[in-house]
């Protein structure tokens, strides 16, 4: 059974987790906009990076550790409960508008990822050449976020502004010298690296003392832990009337967290996996995201909108889903 340390390593590295993420954050990105990179591509590519942090820390842990089952769910847990949980639980305190030309070609590319990682997990294995693929599809990724900030920027500047642009020109950290910015670089992967070893072992100690399996404790303690950067950023992006902000956030980790976050346990620890990954997981992470496409698509001309009640409809789905976890590990 466990105990009150398996939890308050789990509380504490969730701490560290959060404190890490954003001193890395905060390093990377002022030194990248001392080093005069665009808002965009700080916004795109550092903080969104940023925020998966966590969840990649975690599954790199769990990979060395031989917990690839950990890594797996938290991959899938995060994505789910990013898009139930976090944009549930905002679009219910503050419905949400969308008006980004950025969201909108995002959204192809995270569709085209999560069939790349229905294909490659189809054998019901995490292999090392699925890893390798994932994190090839990442580095692509990157590059074409890159690509598609410099692309906006020269559209914005000919004619009109994309709102997110803006958006991240608010929110964005100020410049730093480039010594303080690399020792705030230092302490956030260091204490994203103790974040992620305490997670890993207090929660591998819950999931044995509770008799269930790793994935189920990754789905659910792990993702939510790991997810909360993600909710705290889209909440008061929202709070803001950065809505473009907050909806591009979710989608951009969620693009991370397949392609690193399964990646990352798969070129260290290959192994398989539960087959309720492909038949619960997956199909769930997928119609969740069809959802919110449709919310923040638009139809006839009219801006996106994910209302109050759409948001309701996100979070009862979220804890049906919880409820139907708790039901299959009884």
């Amino acid at each position: 059974m466990f105990g009150i340390i398996e939890i308050f390593a789990v509380l504490v590295g969730f701490g560290l987790l959060i404190w890490g993420s954003d001193k890395f954050v905060e390093g990377a990105a002022g030194m990248a906009r001392t080093l005069n990179v665009s808002a965009l591509i700080i916004g795109l590519v550092i903080v969104g990076f940023g925020t998966s942090a966590p969840e990649m820390l975690v599954a790199g842990v769990a990979g060395l550790d031989g917990n690839t089952g950990l890594a797996i769910g938290n991959a899938l847990g995060s994505n789910i409960t990013n898009i139930a949980l976090v944009l549930g639980a905002t679009a219910l305190l503050v419905p949400l508008s969308v008006h980004s030309k950025l969201i909108k070609r995002e959204f192809p590319i995270l569709f085209l990822i999560m069939g790349l990682v229905v294909v490659l997990l189809w054998d019901g294995n995490l292999g090392t050449l699925d890893g390798i693929i994932l994190l090839g599809g990442l580095v692509t990724f990157i590059l074409w976020m890159i690509h598609l900030g410099k692309k906006s920027q020269s559209e914005n500047n000919a004619s009109e502004r994309d709102p997110m642009l803006d958006e991240f020109e608010e929110e964005l950290p100020d410049k730093l010298p480039i010594g303080k910015a690399l020792v705030l670089l230092i302490i956030g992967l260091i204490t994203l690296l103790l974040g992620a070893k305490l997670v890993v072992w207090g929660a591998v100690g819950i999931a044995q003392g509770l008799g269930v399996s790793d994935l189920v404790i990754g789905l659910t303690v792990v993702a939510i832990g790991t997810s909360l950067p993600e909710l705290a950023t889209t909440i008061t992006s929202a709070k803001k009337g950065e809505h473009d902000l907050a909806i591009g956030n979710i989608i951009g980790s969620n693009m991370f967290n397949l392609l690193g976050v399964l990646g990352i346990p798969g070129v260290i620890h290959a192994a398989d996996f539960n087959s309720d990954v492909m038949t619960r997981d997956i199909p769930l992470m997928v119609l969740l995201t069809i959802a919110i496409y449709i919310m923040a698509k638009g139809w006839a001309g009219k801006p996106g909108e994910i209302t109050r009640i759409e948001g309701a409809g996100l979070l009862i789905a979220y804890f049906a889903y919880l409820g139907l976890l708790f039901i299959m590990s009884s």
